[in-house]
């Protein structure tokens, strides 16, 4: 997340190196899909011990999430879509709230043995047909990932940053008050405090990540995936 942080801060001074104090005026920088996902597999995924995966294809205004799972010798791939609802990045908050649009389906899964395979399908059934419900949050909530708020999925990230000084101090200078999804990237849109990211930038030094080479197109789940 703080590479994220640090490159969003580096677009930024790019766009505004001749402007001075607080930016009023909301303005979009685009994040690339293959880069968002790096953050995903930085944060989450590599923080996550049952989480093999985390990728998401984005579209204009929804997103199908794929995630695959190892539990007790279950192997199993996720998708779902979603909405992305909320998005605010600052100082005292660090939340994105998603609404589920699709019910959770089995994109490929390997079983330790039939009865599992068996139960695994009768308790999709189950939620989605019975109760009319879907399993994705609580899934999500028993692995720590999300929490279930009025039926939207909320992942609060200051449980990861809070404790991070130099990513606080960073969002103190960047305020991103919501996104939108747009095909193959992720649009934030906020203001910049411009003078004082450039005295932050100028006295601390934010790890490097250079995405130059990263391509900026859609990825398919198996491109995506790596064994």
């Amino acid at each position: 997340m703080q590479t994220l942080i640090s490159n969003l801060s580096q677009r930024i001074r790019r766009v505004y190196q001749k402007a001075e104090g607080f930016i009023e005026d909301e303005r979009e920088f685009p994040l690339s899909q293959v880069f968002l996902n790096a953050t995903f597999q930085r944060f989450v995924t590599d923080n996550v011990k049952m989480l093999q995966d985390l990728h998401a294809d984005l579209h204009d205004d929804w997103l199908r999430l794929y995630a695959t799972l190892n539990y007790n010798g279950l192997d199993i791939t996720l998708s779902v879509d979603l909405k992305l609802v909320q998005m605010e990045l600052n100082k005292t908050t660090q939340l994105i709230v998603f609404e589920q649009i699709s019910d959770t389906k089995v994109i490929d899964a390997k079983y330790p043995n039939f009865l599992y395979k068996m139960g695994v399908r009768l308790a999709l059934c189950f939620y989605q047909k019975v109760l009319n419900d879907d399993p994705l949050g609580m899934i999500l909530e028993k692995l720590k990932v999300i929490k279930v708020k009025d039926d939207l999925l909320h992942l609060d990230l200051n449980r990861w940053l809070g404790k991070q000084r130099s990513i606080i101090e960073t969002l103190a200078k960047v305020h991103v008050n919501h996104a939108v999804l747009r095909e193959a990237e992720l649009v934030v849109m906020g203001n910049v405090n411009i003078a004082a990211l450039f005295s932050k930038m100028a006295s601390a030094k934010f790890e490097k990540w250079d995405d130059s080479d990263l391509e900026e197109t859609n990825v398919t789940p198996i491109q995506q995936k790596e064994k």
